[in-house]
């Protein structure tokens, strides 16, 4: 565990945390959160950003060096369904783009609790098929917390659209349950350094806006996939109080005939990856998940590199 993983966990648990416990504002939130991503995440090297729309929804493909043709990632990003945007993300998005050789998309979907579900899944489910129609027919879908339970469900979205699967789907420290029924929300509440498991109720009523937390839409982990789904990356933390959801999403796949690897980063915060610019434990965990995206998208030996989108 290198010196500056520890020095996040200690800053999370000292200043995020408490900030968590305490905010009540989505709004204000949200104006936090896009300052503080502007402030601590750095695009790595090479990284540029062009707004777009795809399937009538709004957002950002973020490049960094040659791409994959035909190809590209739709990166979902996190923030408890209530916050993040492209932006806030759009580092992470850069930099999966520059271990993978793909282009991401990041789209913009709608933040509860103005938009509760299935707003959220909606917009990513346009925005999947926006690509498609777009002539990208390898997808790769990946999220972090919020946005890896998405990426998930989309999944039996895509189905019921009658789309194609994803290629693969990359999953960090996805939230994939609602009930609150996980055992590491009170096994982990203390050791989690970052989220605050008493603040759940409030932020899942505000997602759910009245609607059932038992629906597979919402919570992934209690899906059935038949067909067997895609094979899928997760990453987590076991401290984290998702442990829980990560290790169900991986048990779920499998026991619906589909491959899912599950890789454990102990003393990491959740969805540390974020903290790729800065933190060594965060940066291999990126590279794994490029790589295992890029072996989903595999192109034909024959196949040139060039500009995606």
């Amino acid at each position: 565990m290198s010196l500056r993983l520890r020095a996040l966990a200690l800053y999370l648990r000292l200043v995020e945390k408490p900030y968590l416990a305490r905010a009540t504002d989505p709004v204000e939130g949200r104006a936090r959160l896009e300052a503080t991503a502007r402030r601590i995440f750095p695009d790595p090297p090479g990284a540029s950003y062009a707004r777009a729309e795809i399937g009538g929804v709004g957002g950002l493909w973020a490049r960094c060096g040659p791409a994959i043709p035909g190809a590209a990632i739709l990166y979902l990003h996190g923030g408890a369904f209530i916050m993040g945007s492209a932006n806030t993300h759009r580092h992470l998005g850069a930099a999966l783009a520059r271990e993978s050789g793909v282009a991401a998309f990041l789209p913009d979907y709608r933040l509860a609790p103005e938009h509760p579900h299935p707003a959220a899944l909606e917009d990513a489910l346009a925005a999947y098929l926006g690509l498609l129609d777009a002539g990208f027919a390898r997808i790769a879908v990946a999220g972090d917390s919020a946005g890896g339970g998405l990426g998930f469900a989309m999944v039996g979205a895509a189905r019921k659209a009658g789309a194609p699967d994803p290629a693969c789907l990359v999953g960090f420290s996805p939230w994939t349950d609602m009930t609150m029924r996980a055992p590491a929300l009170r096994r982990n509440a203390w050791a989690d350094p970052m989220l605050p498991v008493a603040r759940m109720p409030e932020v899942i009523a505000w997602r759910m806006g009245g609607g059932d937390p038992l629906d597979p839409s919402a919570s992934p982990a209690l899906a059935r996939f038949d067909p067997a789904p895609p094979p899928a990356l997760i990453q987590a933390s076991p401290s984290e109080i998702l442990a829980d959801d990560a290790r169900a999403m991986a048990e779920v796949l499998r026991a619906c005939g589909g491959s899912a690897t599950l890789e454990w980063e102990r003393g990491a915060p959740h969805a540390f990856q974020a903290f790729c610019g800065s933190v060594p434990e965060a940066r291999a965990a990126v590279a794994r998940a490029g790589a295992f995206i890029r072996a989903g998208l595999r192109a034909r030996p024959d196949e040139e590199t060039g500009d995606a989108a």
